[in-house]
């Protein structure tokens, strides 16, 4: 079901495009350089954020109060405002910020115009790739790459018996949990590469991608592409993934439904 009108579509796909080469090009003429690092978790774990963090969401902010003064914006470094409105932007500035940090380029800026709190426009933005993948309405998504524009679509065609699937846990699942869902373990042949791995899938090049403790602005800009592509995404149990946590994604709904039983054991 469509939630916006085409000419909306048009309105916030077009916003959403403008931004991608907006960030890439903030990216090279301001943080392509030495920046901080501080580690949020301290001494009971390691979990990142840059200066560039902070400065990517700042600037993300700033063009969407210019562009869309009264909607809410919810971002994983400065919080949520206190506005008032059906439609809310959600905002992961660097999605993979340890891939940032090392110098791995498959990081990317994610950001989703919800509407009454549902994912309906997303955009996952690689600057070091010089690609970015957007929907334009429910049903129609995109990758520009170098200058070019290809429509999105998933591999209908994925079985079990040749599934290329990209997984990983995230240190989520214990060793024991682990043994409980060894097909699983069989098939994780792919490295998972936060966004990148979800923008691969909507390309038909994996068929399954599994993520354990997604939080919302890491699944949020997503699932729109991923829908519009033709895939299906929930939680490991089979519920609406707008929660974040445990996510599943799949390329039809039979392969869906039989990882859901692989992965029942660890699902609660």
């Amino acid at each position: 079901m469509s939630l916006l009108k085409s000419k909306e579509y048009k309105l916030y796909s077009t916003f959403l495009y403008n931004l991608a080469n907006k960030l890439t090009k903030f990216y090279y003429s301001k943080l392509d350089k030495p920046f901080k690092v501080i580690n949020k978790l301290k001494n009971k774990g390691y979990d990142p954020v840059t200066s560039a963090d902070k400065a990517f969401e700042r600037f993300i902010r700033f063009e969407i109060k210019k562009r869309f003064p009264n909607h809410k914006i919810i971002g994983e470094e400065f919080g949520y405002d206190k506005k008032k409105s059906d439609y809310s932007w959600v905002i992961d500035p660097i999605d993979g910020t340890r891939s940032f940090v090392i110098g791995n380029p498959t990081w990317s800026n994610l950001i989703s115009l919800n509407y009454k709190n549902y994912p309906i426009m997303g955009l996952a933005n690689f600057p070091k790739l010089k690609k970015y993948y957007f929907n334009t309405s429910n049903k129609a998504a995109y990758v520009v790459e170098k200058g070019k524009k290809r429509k999105l679509k998933v591999n209908k065609q994925a079985n079990l018996k040749n599934v290329k699937m990209s997984a990983a846990f995230h240190g989520s699942l214990t060793l024991n949990q682990q043994k409980k869902i060894p097909k699983i373990l069989k098939l994780m042949q792919f490295p998972c590469a936060d966004a990148l791995s979800y923008s691969h899938f909507a390309e038909g090049k994996v068929d399954v991608v599994l993520q354990c403790s997604n939080k919302i602005w890491d699944i949020h800009p997503l699932i729109p592409i991923i829908k519009a592509s033709g895939g299906i995404v929930t939680t490991w149990s089979n519920d609406d993934a707008i929660k974040g946590g445990n996510v599943i994604v799949s390329a039809n709904k039979n392969i869906h439904k039989k990882f859901l039983k692989i992965l029942k054991p660890v699902s609660k």
